[in-house]
């Protein structure tokens, strides 16, 4: 037993030895990982130079408010669009790039127009008509009908069709209709007029397929937008909601951890059992209706999520899944009840920890603040630089030109010399973008961007882990509690990790970072290659993120106890990643005991926080309660809000319990190490309190008696 105990030791590293003179975190140490706080430093000076740059070519305007070819606003007052507040796009099929969503720009030329078309025609056919007035408004400012229609559609000074569309966004969209399952623009059935139109027609309704998708996904924003500004108040008050309860929640968990704890484990299992009631009692209710039994794959995608709970079968499938919840939980109560109890002593510890450090629990607020500085920063800058694009023209000429390719000013260009140069060529609308060399880098930029906001937001959430590691390791290593603790534990651990550890958290969020880029440009490239028919790619692609997911939930685990040990001992990143490995692994089997079963009961506490105040959010919005006089305000959809109020609800209880998370998992390992270095005896007493020492050794002592 002996020499397999040594062997196992051996294999992961040495444990602590007992030192008279360890009470807790180390206070003389020195500042750990240099080079990695320089180059955080010089990468967030770049990050604003980046800010800076895009500030000063961006213009998100753009954003919000259309803009023709020419980069001028639709219907802003003192210029010459001031009446005409709508875009008008020549060629509509050509927004259907998922570029455009990169560059809020179509590669298509674009004019402001008093009014959408609200008729078909064509040039070719208006060209010789009275309708060609109204149709000349469609053309670009300045049109003079001095040439044929080849060189009219070559040079891009009118459209060659113009259809039926209708405003969204004060853009110009066809208005796009089924008809018995066909694809219809406007009213027209038939488009045929014996000159090969029909051919250009035919195209163009086809194009019109392929960017439905992404006007419907247009107009789905939109109304997701206009629900989110008539009940913005209510979700707020959803999230209130929801942050008191997690608030009371862990206040309660403070003085009554064992009773709060079994009360959540009934109440999520309540809550389920009501969530599987209602779902057979609206399955039940549409029993006979018309139109209920339809199969979910016979109805397709429907971008009204309403229609979904008309059908039986959506409600079949809700019970299933909320079934399957509800006994997967019961099964693993039953079979880990004994567990449970040895957990629900080491939340008692931490409440304990807790209430000797309470202000850890607004600490969340603090990382809330600093990661919507990041995302802001982050969110502006992406904005800047996908608005920094601009319209280029260039020289195009059917006939030998010097000057053939060469950018241009529209507005200029009769009167310059490279019109001399070329008599026949004309400064025509190229492409948006630029040909400078911060235009050429923008992907890159936009890439950078991205990086740095992994880096800095898993900089915050390691600076958090840190703080409450070393106030509650402050709690745990205090002889008599809390006598022995410092005045403010969580002030002092927060200024020990900005002054001297810095570097080593800006070494585990870059390690982190670069892992999560990776993932972002894998799914980049997994959009790409969709349409290629290599199955081999797909399968490399689909083992690639796989891959590289497992190792992103492994370094946030290693991180997580790394910031642990860094809060202790004061090492570097690697000797502290190092150190957490080894020790978990000496006690592999508590960790999966105890840690894990831990993070279930927090989850059940999560779930009945989101479940609570989700259920409270579908009776309000659906109508089927009413708070005071006022009720819920009409909606294009529903969930929108309801979705909102259960994700921000995770969010703010998950902010709360990762208090208690962080504290369970530093308690955890400081009791590891404790093990370690001492034996209980008078000489080398335990620094756990009597109660976590009783429960967790004598479940111990049972287990090795039974082997």
């Amino acid at each position: 037993m002996g020499k397999d105990s040594q062997h196992y030791y051996g294999k992961h590293g040495t444990p602590h030895k007992y030192d008279p003179t360890f009470k807790g975190p180390i206070y003389n140490r020195g500042c750990t990982d240099v080079i990695c706080c320089v180059l955080l430093f010089l990468a967030i000076v770049g990050y604003v130079a980046v800010g800076i740059i895009a500030w000063t070519h961006g213009d998100p305007r753009k954003v919000i408010y259309p803009t023709d070819s020419r980069g001028q606003f639709c219907g802003q007052k003192g210029t010459k669009n001031e009446n005409k507040p709508f875009l008008f796009y020549f060629n509509i099929v050509k927004c259907a790039s998922p570029l455009v969503l990169l560059e809020f720009q179509c590669p298509t030329p674009q004019i402001c127009v008093k009014q959408c078309p609200d008729h078909f025609l064509t040039f070719l056919n208006a060209r010789h008509s009275r309708d060609f007035d109204y149709y000349k408004q469609f053309c670009v400012p300045g049109f003079q009908n001095n040439k044929g229609v080849p060189e009219v559609l070559r040079d891009e000074e009118c459209p060659a069709v113009i259809i039926p569309s209708k405003p969204l966004a004060q853009r110009c969209f066809p208005a796009i209709h089924a008809n018995k399952g066909v694809l219809m623009v406007g009213n027209e059935t038939t488009y045929d007029n014996g000159h090969g139109i029909r051919k250009n027609i035919t195209e163009l309704v086809e194009g019109a397929k392929k960017a439905n998708m992404v006007l419907e996904a247009r107009q789905l924003a939109m109304q997701i937008f206009e629900d989110y500004t008539v009940s913005w108040y209510w979700i707020v008050i959803g999230l209130v909601i929801a942050m008191v309860l997690s608030l009371l929640f862990i206040v309660l968990l403070r003085f009554l951890a064992g009773i709060m704890v079994w009360v959540m484990i009934v109440m999520v299992i309540l809550v389920l059992g009501y969530g599987i009631f209602h779902c057979y009692m609206e399955y039940s209710r549409l029993r006979g209706e018309a139109g209920s039994d339809i199969s979910l794959v016979d109805l397709g995608f429907q971008t009204d999520l309403r229609v979904y709970l008309h059908l039986r079968q959506t409600w079949m499938a809700f019970m299933i899944i909320l079934s399957i919840l509800e006994v997967v939980i019961i099964l693993l109560l039953i079979f880990l009840r004994k567990r449970i109890l040895i957990a629900i002593a080491l939340i008692k510890e931490a409440s304990r920890a807790v209430g000797h450090v309470m202000c850890s629990i607004l600490y969340p607020l603090v990382t809330f603040f600093l990661l919507c500085l990041c995302i802001a920063y982050w969110a502006s800058t992406a904005v800047f630089l996908s608005t920094s694009n601009v319209a280029v023209y260039k020289i195009f000429d059917d006939t030998s030109c010097p000057l053939l390719g060469k950018t241009c000013n529209p507005e200029t260009f009769p009167s310059v010399n490279e019109s001399r140069q070329c008599p026949n060529g004309r400064c025509q609308f190229a492409f948006y973008g630029g040909e400078s060399t911060y235009h050429r880098a923008l992907l890159g930029l936009q890439i950078f961007n991205v990086f740095m906001f992994f880096w800095l937001a898993n900089f915050v959430l390691a600076l958090g882990q840190v703080t409450l590691a070393g106030a509650f390791a402050s709690y745990y290593w205090a002889m008599n509690k809390p006598d022995d603790m410092p005045a403010f534990p969580l002030f002092s651990a927060f200024s020990r990790a900005l002054r001297y550890h810095t570097g080593s958290l800006a070494f585990g969020s870059l390690i982190l970072a670069i892992v999560q880029i990776i993932r972002v440009i894998l799914e980049y490239l997994d959009q790409r290659l969709k349409a290629a028919q290599n199955k081999f790619a797909k399968f490399l692609m689909v083992c690639l993120k796989c891959c590289f997911w497992c190792l992103e939930k492994f370094i946030k685990f290693l991180n997580r106890n790394a910031y642990i040990m860094i809060a202790v001992y004061g090492t570097n990143f690697c000797t502290s990643a190092r150190n957490a490995f080894f020790l978990l692994m000496r006690n592999i089997i508590r960790v999966a005991v105890l840690d894990k079963v831990t993070d279930f009961l927090f989850l059940l506490g999560k779930l009945l926080i989101v479940g609570s105040v989700g259920i409270l959010a579908f009776f309000f919005f659906t109508h089927r309660i009413r708070i005071v006089q006022d009720t819920a305000p009409p909606l294009n959809y529903y969930w929108v809000p309801i979705l909102t109020v259960i994700i921000g609800s995770y969010m703010i209880a998950h902010g709360f319990f990762s208090v208690y998370g962080m504290c369970v998992d530093t308690l955890f390992l400081c009791f590891c190490e404790d093990l370690e270095r001492n034996d209980g005896s008078q000489e080398r007493p335990y620094f756990m309190s009597p109660e976590l020492r009783h429960i967790l050794l004598s479940s111990q002592a049972g287990k090795q008696e039974e082997e």
